[in-house]
């Protein structure tokens, strides 16, 4: 992929995107318990070769930047840059190993569907269990599960093109994280590259505890792009 196409954090300010990564928007959909099911996509948004997306929660026209952040936004990023197999922890299964990185927790609660991926990763010598734990993880927006595959030790990863999407979660009525995907180039306000990733989850409520990333901070404070 170009390196060309790229999200940078703007010190205390947006994220800045480029390379015509498409936006869009996608919405949780559950089930008739309320249970997380599936990505729905929502809309698009026109696509631009530059943009600006709002990080600092206030602007009046999300999710673009209209500059609120003036007003007096800390937006320092404070993740821990270690590798993410280094930073997650390890459960083995049978026939798949789960890897978790707790503090990346978007809470989609695409996990808790069916019995918990935890659970379910014990179960994976079982392929019906095995196929509804690949699902969850494959949901996960924050990319804090990964599944390996013990036969070949690699990770388990549809393929995804580069975006970018805006998301809602109707059954906490709520706006949640930017959800990025396709391995799309992060560099930090002070020029160093993130480690690319499948699946990211950025705060865009301004009050994550784990910046740039989302920590769902947006459900507890109940945060809405309308607003």
């Amino acid at each position: 992929m170009s390196d060309d196409i790229k999200i940078t954090v703007t010190e205390d300010g947006p994220y800045k995107v480029e390379g015509r990564v498409p936006l869009g928007e996608q919405s949780i959909a559950v089930n008739e318990r309320g249970e997380s099911i599936e990505w729905q996509p929502t809309g698009d948004f026109e696509q631009k070769k530059t943009y600006f997306l709002c990080r600092c929660g206030k602007s009046g026209n999300k999710p673009f930047c209209d500059n609120s952040h003036a007003e007096g936004f800390d937006g320092t990023e404070v993740a821990d840059r270690a590798p993410y197999a280094k930073q997650a922890k390890r459960l083995e299964g049978p026939r798949f190993t789960l890897l978790d990185q707790e503090d990346l927790c978007a809470l989609a609660r695409f996990c808790d569907t069916h019995q918990t991926v935890w659970d379910e990763v014990e179960k994976t010598d079982d392929p019906e269990v095995a196929a509804i734990f690949l699902d969850q993880v494959s949901n996960c927006v924050s990319g804090r599960l990964v599944a390996i595959d013990n036969a070949t030790g690699e990770p388990v990863h549809p393929q995804r093109d580069p975006r970018i999407s805006t998301t809602q979660d109707p059954a906490e009525e709520c706006s949640g994280p930017l959800y990025v995907e396709g391995g799309v180039r992060m560099v930090s306000a002070h020029g160093e590259n993130y480690e690319r990733r499948n699946r990211m989850a950025l705060c865009r409520c301004g009050q994550s505890g784990n910046k740039p990333f989302c920590d769902g901070t947006h459900v507890k404070i109940g945060w809405s792009d309308k607003d």
